[in-house]
């Protein structure tokens, strides 16, 4: 970690765990946040010292308090500034001087307002690098810490939420409140609760790294507006998941495509800001969530029950129709029906009427009672076979339905495998999902969402289980000239370069290429026809000219010399009648590639994230289909693999209907390459290899059309997609 970032860890300790607390603009009007934030730390029964700021008041709450920070003659561990953004530089001046360097600013008005409350930020941030502080906000609800030892509620929520194991980060405060007020009704708790606002000093990385250490919380949940440095977000998740084996879930807002500009090339129009964060969350391992709901229905059961080791589930019910909406949610999120053993169904025909269902689902009828359930439920989850159990129950006359919550709260107690409920209804059966949340049992209002969950949950104990890769290995040569390609490019004002100089990049970087030459007449492209090979292929050279067919640029399938120079004098012909004031370099020559599956490769440089890699079905029906796949790079093996498998064109890649498979090896290959090339150059805004034509089974790959734009290009031409 960074230096700044081990500061912020070591001013955070003082922010969760402090024995003393300044609230610095405390007053004693009630409604109002400064007298809101005071209330809450009383309330909350903090246990430490409590030191009211506030000019003209002597005391407040019957608690001393002093003009300024400085006049406090106790340490002070923790400020929380609650005084206007106008003046809070000052309060934060006067924190640095009484040697308080961990800080909470709930002010509002600040980057959120525009330009002068941007100016304050900036006023914030000098001072506290002047005095080694942290802060948390500014613009921020403010911070929560339910540790018994602590019990800190320096935030103006409405009161002091449960303890519990789940860790709350969000960057909307008035999400915070909604958030508290349905955790209670659901009996959820939280061992550390944040709003960091603004985030203009700490972050969620810096706060995703504090709570990978702390000892109350095993779950952390985030909720984002932005992801201002997606590369650093995606290295904490990875650092939290693998050293500490806590489940990162992440509610990122945004996600429509309204209003993005129109994009230069495939890569850019398909990779969306909300693709590439869904591939980077997957990527880092975030479990990425749509909603509120569904983030807590993934975190009760990651945080409330061991993590399933087999994807094969058991169903008990009392009814047979919720079993078979359990049973095609289950099969539709990837699960299997667990086969129950020989003696599972001799200890469920011994204990159930000979009217209930023994296979799976396990249905034990209308009349079932609390023993019943209990006798089941104890013959699936001694089946070795069993991964977890699903308990449905629906409210008959006869139902004692807090006697059974209470049953499968004492299974999952007995039993180290998963138990999720649905207690279907409402009024009814009420009471006994109070008792399955005393006692943290997930429950879920509808079967079907226990399936996807429990889906969910066994991917991340798959993530669990992978080993570390190695890091990736370089798969360019030590001394390329591709760097002096791209300089000489962008030092003669080029937005994009011309394809003769993109195939002798891509070729510095070991891609399967086939070199070809340029003609300046057409003997001359009968002679360079001839020494490429036939059949060849013809495409106009101009820095005026990107979309080639569409000006009559490019001839297909030439067999022979007279048929080269033909094609180049119709290639001529056509462009000068299309564009007359283009600048022609001549026509490039190649060998025609053979005919094979066509795929895209592809790079967008992200300003978050950085280069995003894509990979897809390819040719000119791309954006059409839209079977496509990102990734961050770098990109190891195992990534760039996946990267194929997840697009539906992986079926025709890996031979289907007699078709015999393609080269998949070469597609890693050249994945893993573009990875290497897009770190290695940030000269390369966007990048487009359509196609890549793939070929059988281990006669390799090869680029037929590449296309390389340029950052901060001197003009760029009027563009919109790749076609040769």
């Amino acid at each position: 970690m960074a230096d700044q970032t081990e500061l912020h860890q070591k001013n955070l300790e003082k922010i969760f765990s402090p024995q003393s607390v300044a609230i610095i603009g405390a007053n004693k009007k009630k409604g109002t946040v400064p007298f809101d934030i005071l209330h809450g730390i009383l309330m909350g029964e903090f246990n430490g010292l409590i030191l009211p700021v506030s000019p003209g008041k002597t005391h407040i709450a019957g608690i001393k308090a002093y003009k300024y920070v400085t006049d406090i003659e106790d340490p002070v561990d923790l400020g929380v500034i609650v005084f206007p953004s106008t003046v809070a530089h000052m309060a934060l001046e006067q924190c640095g001087q009484k040697g308080i360097r961990s800080v909470i600013i709930i002010s509002a008005g600040f980057r959120e307002v525009g330009e002068k409350g941007v100016t304050r930020e900036q006023q914030l941030l000098d001072i506290a690098r002047k005095y080694d502080i942290s802060f948390i906000g500014p613009n921020c609800l403010g911070v929560i810490n339910t540790d018994p030892k602590v019990r800190l509620n320096a935030s103006f929520a409405r009161k002091m939420p449960a303890a519990g194991h789940i860790g709350f980060l969000s960057q909307s405060g008035a999400l915070c409140t909604a958030v508290l007020d349905y955790a209670e009704a659901k009996g959820i708790g939280f061992s550390k609760f944040v709003s960091f606002g603004n985030k203009a000093d700490i972050t969620e990385v810096d706060l995703l790294y504090y709570l990978m250490r702390d000892e109350q919380t095993n779950v952390i949940l985030l909720y984002l507006e932005e992801v201002s440095d997606g590369r650093a977000l995606m290295e904490a998740a990875r650092d939290v998941i693998r050293q500490s084996g806590k489940p990162v879930l992440a509610i990122k807002s945004g996600r429509t495509r309204e209003g993005a500009a129109a994009a230069a090339s495939h890569t850019g129009s398909l990779a969306g800001s909300d693709e590439i964060c869904e591939a980077a969350f997957q990527q880092a391992g975030i479990i990425r969530c749509g909603n509120i709901e569904e983030m807590f229905h993934i975190a009760t059961a990651l945080s409330y029950m061991p993590v399933p080791n087999s994807n094969r589930v058991a169903i008990i019910t009392n009814a047979g129709g919720p079993g078979v909406l359990a049973t095609d949610a289950a099969i539709k999120e990837g699960l299997e029906l667990a086969a129950f053993s020989e003696e599972t169904a001799r200890k469920l025909k011994k204990a159930l009427p000979n009217t209930a269902n023994i296979n799976n689902p396990v249905d034990l009828i209308g009349d079932a009672t609390a023993d019943r359930y209990e006798s089941a439920m104890e013959a699936v989850f001694q089946d070795e076979n069993v991964g977890g159990v699903f308990v449905i129950l629906t409210p008959q006359s006869m139902t004692d339905i807090d006697a059974i919550a209470r049953q499968v709260a004492q299974a999952a107690k007995q039993y180290d495998k998963p138990v999720y409920a649905s207690f279907m209804g409402e009024a009814s059966v009420a009471s006994g999902i109070r008792i399955l949340q005393e006692n943290q049992i997930p429950h879920y209002s509808l079967p079907e969402s226990m399936s996807h969950v429990f889906a969910v949950a066994h991917r991340f104990g798959r993530l669990l289980e992978r080993k570390k890769e190695n890091a990736v290995e370089p798969v360019v040569p030590g001394k390329t000239k591709g760097g002096a390609i791209l300089q000489q490019a962008m030092g003669e004002g080029k937005s994009y370069l011309q394809e003769y100089e993109a195939v002798q990049l891509l070729k510095e970087y070991g891609f399967p290429v086939w070199e070809g030459q340029i003609a300046v007449s057409a003997d001359d492209a009968g002679h360079l026809a001839r020494k490429v090979g036939f059949p060849a292929a013809l495409k106009i050279q101009s820095e005026d000219i990107l979309h080639k067919v569409d000006v009559g640029g490019v001839q297909l399938g030439v067999q022979t010399e007279e048929e080269a120079r033909s094609a180049y004098d119709a290639i001529i012909s056509s462009v000068r009648s299309h564009v007359p004031q283009a600048a022609i370099q001549g026509v490039y020559i190649t060998r025609q590639i053979p005919r094979g599956e066509e795929v895209i490769l592809g790079m967008k440089r992200d300003p978050s994230f950085g280069p995003v890699i894509l990979f897809g079905l390819g040719g000119t029906f791309v954006e059409v289909f839209r079977d496509i796949q990102f990734r961050v790079a770098p990109l190891s093996r195992t990534e760039a693999l996946e990267m194929v498998q997840q697009t539906k064109a992986y079926k025709l890649l890996a031979g289907t209907r007699g078709r015999p498979p393609k080269d998949l090896e070469g597609i890693v290959d050249a994945l893993q390459r573009l990875s290497q090339l897009a770190l290695g150059h940030p000269e390369i805004r966007e990048l487009d290899i359509n196609p890549l034509i793939v070929l059988d089974e281990g006669k390799g790959c090869f680029v037929a059309d590449v296309k390389v734009f340029l950052a901060e290009p001197s003009s760029t031409p009027e563009h919109h997609e790749f076609y040769i």
